[in-house]
């Protein structure tokens, strides 16, 4: 797993916890987050939207190809289907 730095805001019920409680909590938290921020989910979560061309894309290799390409196209949308 990659260990990427972020900031997190996390708030605890519990005064009295040890350090290394903290750091379990954390570390599942992190793994939690790096399975839900995969590209997979993302693509799965989402939809393309071309109004050029009258179409609506689901499948995960369009919605890949046009998160990765450098140019934006105009309208062309990335809509969330939650």
């Amino acid at each position: 797993m990659k260990n990427n730095k972020r900031d997190l805001l996390v708030l605890f019920r519990h005064e009295m916890m040890t350090q290394k409680a903290i750091q379990k909590e954390i570390g599942s938290l992190n793994e939690l987050l790096h399975h839900v921020e995969s590209i997979e989910n993302f693509v799965v979560a989402h939809e393309l939207i071309d109004i050029n061309r009258y179409k609506v894309f689901n499948n995960s290799f369009e919605i890949k190809k046009n998160i990765r390409s450098r140019k934006n196209h105009a309208f062309v949308f990335l809509n969330n289907k939650n």
